[in-house]
């Protein structure tokens, strides 16, 4: 680090026991959503989502800045979620390899049953550009600003608008194949 450069630091993010307890409260819903809408095929949310934990616990006390929080987190998430692509690509592509599928009578995942529209939904956004689908998930799914947004994915703000533009016209349109929203929409 710059010994020029002086991190901000809060007296609030040490590290401390209560710390992890209130990081884990606040953000593990969020985190498990966005693993689970941009893990894409192959790759287990729930599973992707306790990775990221496990980070953001291990360097909590990296964190000098709550109000960054959300962007902290959700670098984790893209890095992690990158990381389980490529292992599900491996094991699509590899001979002999088995893919790792969740056991559905089990954990979490078995007390919410998605219904088929749901499911549709998932198709769709499954199929738009890793890029398109984040900036959707985050401004409508999360409700976040576009501001917040640009900040969380470190681009400026316009691209979060032409990508929001991009993402609801694709969405649309591939949701319109696959019998989910109407032409006229």
């Amino acid at each position: 680090m710059d010994p020029l450069v002086k991190p901000m630091k809060l007296t609030t993010i040490r590290g401390g026991t209560d710390d992890r307890d209130r990081l884990l409260a606040e953000w593990l819903p969020a985190v498990v959503r966005w693993c689970s809408h941009l893990g894409g095929p192959g790759v287990d949310g729930e599973d992707a989502a306790h990775d990221v934990l496990i980070i953001a616990l291990r360097r909590i006390d990296h964190l000098y800045d709550e109000a960054h929080t959300s962007a902290w987190l959700f670098g984790i998430t893209r890095r992690v979620l990158a990381q389980h692509r490529r292992r599900a690509w491996v094991r699509r592509w590899v001979p002999g390899l088995t893919i790792d599928t969740p056991d559905p009578s089990r954990g979490p995942a078995s007390l919410v049953s998605m219904n088929e529209t749901s499911e549709r939904v998932r198709a769709v956004l499954d199929q738009l550009p890793l890029a398109e689908r984040q900036v959707l998930l985050l401004c409508l799914v999360e409700e976040r600003s576009d501001r917040e947004v640009a900040e969380m994915l470190d681009i400026p703000h316009g691209t979060v608008k032409s990508r929001m533009r991009r993402a609801r016209a694709r969405f649309l349109e591939v949701g319109a194949r696959a019998g989910l929203v109407g032409e006229d929409t």
